[in-house]
């Protein structure tokens, strides 16, 4: 048992745990056909047996059994489920139009009355929350603490849960990135989406083949990006924000070093053996022509047609997407898909790297 826990613990941390996910949905999105009733009952028959045995671990329980934990435990579940569910009908829909006939969707024409049919399923349902809720509130104590008191912080001093996975990007990014351009980025990105994206084909009802790629890309920030970035901060961050695998103690005396490695440092100190030079500009300009590489250059590359590919990368050839979509959508929608594969780059270059920023001005408080 002692070997399980540590293999599980090792694989928890970030870069295997991120690697293993976002391979484990790679593949589950390209052999779809995993997706059926069968997969769920394994699925959700792995995730129930882990987490009650795991219960009886005291490390594991501290965690998890916390009054702030459970409804994200619950939500962690909640969220496996409806993910499953989304795909389970999209590929019996895929299946049902192969064979000539219409999607499930559109057969179901049955109308009914909001009063009272409608209403009286959702007085039904608020009657039950509210009794759930009541027998909640009796069995777990509600988590407050004593009053903020700044000379006695809390270790690890955590977001709540729904701000975690900001919390979890300020590691890899200056706050008013991680903080500020990030999320409106997200916001708008998501306001954005439809603009973008004007492909009548999935609108009314669940489908996969028809949307392969953006549902790849949607699940891919959601479940790794977002999802992954939340239970890493809730069960994973412990004291000194350091990382613990489920089944070990949180020790607060753990001290783990962590360099800070600019771009700068690797051209100049490391690769040149040189000091890093007095002018700001001529020392970051490594990293400056990377960003502007990444942003401006590599958006106009993607758009090429696969010949100008070497045959091993014809596969980021983007060139059909161009021509479909117009330069405008085209470029805007890359350019937001770049910024959101900055976090998985940059989070990779720091854990493997030790990597703190590509761009470092430090005197006017400008990091990338």
């Amino acid at each position: 048992m002692d070997f399980i826990k540590n293999i599980i613990n090792w694989s928890s941390g970030p870069t295997v745990l991120f690697t293993v996910v976002t391979i484990a949905l790679a593949l589950s999105l390209k052999y779809t056909q995993v997706w059926s009733k069968k997969f769920a009952y394994i699925l959700f028959g792995v995730m129930g047996v882990f987490y009650v045995s795991s219960m009886f671990d005291p490390n594991f329980f501290l965690i998890v059994a916390k009054p702030d934990n459970v409804p994200i435990t619950f939500m962690l579940f909640l969220v496996a489920f409806f993910t499953w569910f989304a795909l389970y009908q999209g590929v019996e829909n895929d299946k049902r139009v192969a064979a000539g006939e219409e999607p499930m969707e559109k057969q179901e024409q049955d109308k009914v009355w909001v009063w009272p049919d409608l209403v009286y399923v959702e007085l039904l349902c608020m009657v039950l929350l509210t009794i759930g809720l009541v027998v909640w509130s009796i069995l777990l104590p509600a988590p407050l603490e004593q009053p903020a008191n700044p000379a006695d912080s809390p270790n690890p001093s955590k977001a709540p849960w729904y701000f975690l996975g900001l919390q979890e990007m300020l590691v890899y990014f200056d706050p008013w990135l991680a903080g500020v351009v990030f999320p409106t980025l997200i916001v708008v990105g998501l306001l954005a989406i439809p603009f973008i994206d004007t492909n009548p084909k999935g609108n009314g009802y669940f489908t996969f083949k028809e949307r392969r790629t953006e549902i790849a890309i949607f699940l891919y920030g959601f479940l790794v990006l977002w999802i992954l970035l939340v239970i890493s901060g809730t069960f994973l961050r412990g004291p000194n924000w350091n990382f613990f695998g489920p089944y070990e103690y949180w020790d607060p005396h753990r001290v783990e070093p962590l360099l800070n490695v600019n771009i700068s440092d690797f051209f100049w100190v490391r690769g040149l053996g040189r000091p890093l030079p007095s002018n700001p500009i001529l020392r970051e300009f490594v990293g400056i022509g990377m960003v502007l590489f990444y942003i401006g250059v590599l958006p106009v590359v993607l758009a090429w047609p696969k010949e100008k590919f070497p045959k091993f990368l014809r596969w980021m050839s983007l060139h059909g997407y161009y021509e479909k979509m117009g330069p405008a959508r085209y470029y805007l929608g890359v350019s937001l898909f770049l910024l959101m594969m900055s976090l998985p780059i940059k989070m990779y270059m720091r854990w493997i790297w030790d990597l703190k920023y590509i761009v470092a001005f430090p005197e006017i408080f400008f990091n990338i």
